[in-house]
């Protein structure tokens, strides 16, 4: 955690809005990611945030990565520019995946020359696979539940179950080799039984595709959705680990390569934002505070990802009040937290600052009626 007091420096050297992001914080949550999962390779879905300095650090662990993008897999590709071609391909094989399941032709064009390991969830996407990417690896993704999650993700993506061995075939027949599964139980997934009814899930369609004569799958992918520890109500990651290894040991042998896509459980936790209140006013006697970061810029995540920040002063003593945080622009929807407890003898030119907010939220920043997104400072690169 950032101390206060280099918060505020940083605030002052800097100007505000900023984001302030503690690579240190990175690199611990991977390692921990890392002991308590050690079968799992993971892959950071670079979605949650994109910022090269963040990919950098990651990539320096040894971290592999999950883009959903041409322009993510850029941002990976920058760190092995330099790499010799043949040893450079390789790397692309081993530690990118494509994990997006709808592609345009354009993008897959541009991929078969990579050869990464793309997902896949629908015969329209095995037949344009075959005609513009025939050289890559497939990973199907299944359908699962979603229950609890606070980012509902099984409506949009995910063959059904019933389905799965009928599109691993149809994508033999057509000359595509599916290497195994993907799934995703949904973002902060607080409910760790989705991962259990996922894993035994998975291994039912690997157990079918071997009846059905198909025996060419060596890997699963298990997603993301390793929830962050944003307040009290969320169960230590070790509880939910063991029960992934636990299942990952009963159902899938050794010679499996089990991947995941830790995205927010590894840069939520490691960026604090600090903005200046700008305004102050009672309406409806209630006090609002206005701030120079807002729903548009670094709390996008309020809107986008359904996440609330818990916000808080730098200055001590006043009386608490619940008050309205509103952002800089003139939109009524730009409205950080409705029921924050804040001193009620804060003045324009105070400090707030927010923790945990480093997964979607500069990753969906706008620059909406004129305001640019908050600096992103670094720490212990």
């Amino acid at each position: 955690m950032v101390p206060a007091e280099v918060l505020q420096r940083l605030a002052k050297e800097h100007g505000t809005p900023i984001l302030v992001i503690d690579h240190e914080k990175l690199r611990k949550n991977y390692r921990l990611f890392k002991e308590q999962l050690p079968r799992v390779q993971a892959y950071y879905a670079v979605k949650a945030n994109p910022d090269p300095e963040v990919v950098r650090t990651l990539f320096d662990m040894g971290s592999s990565f999950d883009v959903a993008s041409m322009p993510e897999f850029q941002v990976v590709h920058e760190n092995i520019n330099e790499l010799p071609a043949e040893e450079r391909q390789q790397w692309i094989w081993d530690r990118i995946i494509y994990a997006n399941p709808i592609k345009t032709n354009e993008t897959l064009r541009e991929l078969d020359k990579y050869n990464p390991l793309v997902t896949f969830d629908n015969a329209d996407e095995i037949r344009k696979i075959k005609e513009y990417a025939p050289n890559t690896g497939l990973a199907l993704r299944l359908k699962v539940p979603n229950t609890g999650a606070m980012v509902e993700l099984s409506s949009k993506c995910g063959a059904a179950p019933e389905e799965a061995v009928d599109l691993i075939l149809e994508a033999d027949r057509a000359g595509l080799v599916v290497e195994g599964l993907s799934f995703h139980v949904g973002s902060q997934t607080t409910n760790f039984d989705n991962f259990v009814v996922a894993l035994q899930l998975a291994a039912r369609i690997f157990a079918e595709a071997r009846e059905r004569g198909y025996h060419k799958m060596n890997l699963l992918d298990i997603g993301g959705g390793f929830p962050a520890p944003y307040d009290a109500s969320v169960r230590p990651f070790h509880e939910l680990a063991a029960r992934i290894n636990e299942e990952l040991d009963r159902y899938f042998p050794a010679e499996i390569e089990i991947l995941a896509e830790p995205g927010r459980f590894l840069v939520a936790t490691a960026a604090t934002a600090v903005s200046e209140i700008i305004g102050k006013a009672v309406r409806d006697g209630k006090l609002c505070y206005y701030v120079n970061d807002g729903v548009y810029h670094t709390f996008s995540g309020v809107i986008f990802d359904h996440c609330k920040y818990h916000m808080e002063s730098f200055k001590r003593g006043g009386t608490p009040r619940i008050c309205t945080v509103f952002g800089p622009t003139c939109d009524a929807l730009d409205v950080i937290s409705a029921d924050e407890s804040l001193p009620d003898d804060l003045e324009r030119g105070d400090l707030l600052f927010s923790r945990n907010i480093g997964a979607y939220s500069v990753a969906s920043s706008t620059s909406f009626n004129g305001f640019p997104p908050a600096k992103i400072v670094h720490l212990n690169r």
